[in-house]
């Protein structure tokens, strides 16, 4: 874990409820299982808020549903439009008695744990930003007269920069050679849904193979203008560009219960967590 992992471990041993926020275009992806096991172990009640549901159609929200709440107290909300945030102080109310209550907002970065604070609030003084890890430190905030909330750092799990920047966990700007991470992104995305870099950019890869992606970055590249002498495509910055536009939003991708092999309909409990953690190195 991040070397802010010590910071966000004591907020939760002291908060009375933990909302695990995670973000709806891959929800089961960017759960953070070391919070859930340690809020587990406090005997401290998790509420999973999937955020950013407005990026995913109702259907897929729904079967995602079936699955997470099997296993915890599961919230759909979008932040930014102001969408079921008033079912989360209604969930928040249900998980204990205590008031008031010090709630502590947990997740990677950018799943958008600083704009649900916000909303709650009224106003947007603690400020946002898209950027991964713009908070740096934990902030405090009095919600309502029975609600504290602790904003806390976002946690940064021991993976590769590949998987983090597909998590939108590390910026692009951060990633030495963006271009593998962008790879593997479209790889993904032309194997399910290439519709949607149609929408966005224009055109599409052929397939999925290697050199048919990397042709769509470099065509990229030279028609958003980055051409180094020579006329050599700027593949990097076409690749950050790609990883930008996903974690942003710009992108509406978003995952599906199958491609973690699961199934909402026929699985369950342990068995689903065990399965999706063999599957998530072949989505991650």
């Amino acid at each position: 874990m991040s070397e802010k992992w010590g910071q966000v471990r004591s907020i939760i041993e002291s908060a009375d409820v933990i909302l695990e926020v995670v973000d709806a275009r891959d929800p089961w992806g960017t759960r953070v299982k070391e919070v859930e096991k340690l809020a587990d172990k406090l005997g401290k009640p998790l509420v999973i808020v999937v955020n950013k549901a407005d990026l995913v159609p109702r259907a897929i929200l729904e079967r995602w549903a079936k699955l997470l709440r099997r296993e915890r107290r599961t919230v759909f909300l979008s932040a930014r439009e102001r969408m079921g945030t008033r079912k989360l102080w209604v969930e928040i109310r249900r998980a204990t008695r205590k008031r008031p209550v010090t709630v502590a907002v947990v997740g990677l970065p950018n799943v958008g744990k600083s704009t649900i604070i916000n909303y709650r609030r009224g106003r947007h003084s603690e400020g946002t930003s898209p950027i991964p890890g713009f908070t740096t430190s934990p902030k405090r905030v009095r919600a309502s007269r029975w609600l504290r909330v602790v904003d806390t750092p976002g946690i940064v799990p021991r993976l590769s920069e590949e998987e983090l920047a597909l998590r939108s966990a590390l910026r692009p700007e951060a990633l030495e050679d963006p271009v593998p991470a962008a790879m593997r992104f479209l790889e993904i995305v032309a194997r399910k849904r290439p519709e949607v870099l149609v929408e966005l950019y224009g055109f599409a890869p052929s397939s999925s193979d290697s050199g048919s992606l990397y042709k769509f970055i470099e065509e990229l590249a030279v028609k958003r203008g980055l051409l180094g002498k020579g006329g050599v495509p700027q593949v990097e910055e076409a690749a950050r560009i790609l990883l930008r536009d996903w974690q942003t939003g710009r992108n509406r991708f978003y995952l599906e219960p199958e491609d973690y092999g699961l199934r909402a309909e026929e699985e369950g409990g342990e068995h689903v967590r065990e399965k999706a953690d063999r599957e998530q190195a072949n989505v991650g």
